[in-house]
């Protein structure tokens, strides 16, 4: 065996398959020459019994000399119980991005990734989800290893998303589908805050040890303040009366108008069965939601609109859409075709909602009688043991949707904030107890109710 020298190494030519020339001064340090003429320089060790082979380089990169010194190197750390061979491995073999959303989203079809109050993600939430993977964090960081991540990589892709530079108009799986993806401050915070949470699930899964996503500034996201005025309730209303006379809409018609006394989520609504109405204590009994279970009191306006609706209920769903199938799926291109041109145009249902939510506000009730009329966590009834509800909050319920629903049929009002309102107060505390003595309340107060409560009634 030859000093592996510049001599020797220059020496060694190919004989029509791989062979390895060993150093006679190093053990285990070799030239390993291809059938192809390339060259490189290895060493050979053992470890825990196991023959082991760790590549050094090609010659041309590294010199008999600098390749000698990385053995001596090498066998120092195999020495002190470092194996290079497998390290090197397990190096080639390090996940990166692209690999580790993949993973991901394997937990996540499967309901292993759970969401808001420990339940697994919705089905809208993972495809929005699998949206954002797929058109923004893929593209941008799916080459790099997850390992060499650094907090600079985590605040590129919150820049970049902002700055559109994911922009693209995608083909979706529906027939003629397309998503326009735009990029900007609001998709770029949820597009950081879904990065961390998969560097999270890295790290609990042993990957990484630390998250580099973790306290990174995001943008503030986009908050929605739009609401309806009483003039655009009333001219609501009058869109409604207008688009049910085309029987293509009458559907639309009432689910739009139920959110509006309800203010229910639009999947809540659009997904109503019939046995989640609790007509006897005047609520809907969500068993999904948001929030997972949850309870809504309802006013009687809506009350009144679901028991119409039952006398000509078919199957399980409050709202059935074509050929009887069980979801409203018309619903978005309808809602756009009855406020086009409108001075409508461009609400939506959490419009709405926060118009409800606005409404109440306006009517005296409290935050956390809003919050549990509408289903927030910080004040929404969700206990699956609850069969009678607060009269209070029916109460509200009632006040909110008949005010909602004078609106929509055209009144004006005298007044919003009227709970606190000492004369109301007396007259609905007269008829309370004449209705508890078992006695008619007068007709005085009858009248004083109605002249109190509407103009020009």
């Amino acid at each position: 065996m030859p000093k592996l020298n510049k001599k020797a190494v220059d020496a060694a030519m190919p004989n029509g398959k791989d062979y390895v020339i060993w150093d006679s001064e190093l053990p285990g340090f070799g030239l390993r020459v291809f059938a192809s003429g390339k060259r490189s320089y290895v060493l050979q060790y053992r470890s825990l019994g196991r023959s082991r082979r760790y590549t050094i380089g090609l010659h041309g990169v590294w010199t008999p000399e600098t390749a000698r010194l990385e053995a001596k190197a090498q066998l120092g750390r195999i020495a002190r119980g470092d194996n290079p061979a497998e390290e090197k491995q397990l190096d080639h073999r390090a996940l990166t991005v692209k690999q580790l959303c993949d993973l991901y989203r394997n937990d996540l079809e499967a309901g292993l990734i759970l969401g808001k109050g420990g339940r697994s993600k919705k089905a809208t939430t993972i495809y929005s989800d699998l949206g954002r993977i797929k058109r923004h964090i893929i593209p941008l960081l799916g080459t790099r290893r997850v390992k060499d991540l650094t907090r600079a990589d985590a605040t590129k892709l919150l820049k970049d998303v902002m700055a559109g530079k994911t922009r693209a108009s995608v083909k979706t799986d529906k027939l003629r589908g397309k998503s326009i993806v735009r990029g900007g401050a609001g998709t770029a915070s949820r597009t950081l805050g879904l990065f961390g949470a998969i560097l999270t699930y890295a790290i609990n899964a042993g990957i990484i040890d630390s998250n580099p996503a973790h306290g990174i500034r995001k943008p503030k996201d986009q908050v929605r303040q739009r609401r309806l005025t009483e003039a655009e309730y009333r001219e609501l209303g009058r869109i409604l009366a207008e688009a049910r006379l085309d029987e293509r809409f009458v559907t639309t018609t009432e689910v739009i108008r139920l959110l509006a006394l309800t203010g229910c989520r639009r999947g809540e609504i659009i997904g109503l069965q019939w046995e989640e109405v609790d007509f006897d204590q005047s609520c809907i009994r969500l068993t999904e939601s948001k929030e997972g279970y949850s309870v809504r009191p309802v006013g009687l306006p809506a009350l009144e609109f679901l028991e119409k609706r039952l006398l000509y209920a078919e199957g399980n769903f409050v709202f059935v859409g074509l050929r009887n199938s069980p979801v409203f799926g018309a619903f978005p291109h309808q809602w756009e075709q009855i406020f086009r041109g409108s001075t409508l145009k461009g609400i939506t249902a959490h419009v709405l909602r926060h118009s409800f939510a606005s409404i109440a506000n306006d009517l005296g009730f409290t935050e956390v009688t809003i919050a549990a009329l509408v289903g927030h966590a910080k004040g929404s009834v969700t206990s699956k043991y609850i069969h009678t509800l607060d009269t209070a909050l029916v109460m509200a319920a009632d006040a909110i949707a008949g005010y909602i629903q004078g609106l929509l049929d055209g009144m004006e009002f005298q007044q919003a904030a009227y709970t606190l309102d000492r004369s109301s107060r007396r007259i609905t505390l007269s008829q309370f107890l004449c209705r508890a003595k078992g006695e008619k309340a007068s007709g005085v107060l009858n009248e004083l109710a109605k002249r109190r409560a509407l103009k020009g009634c």
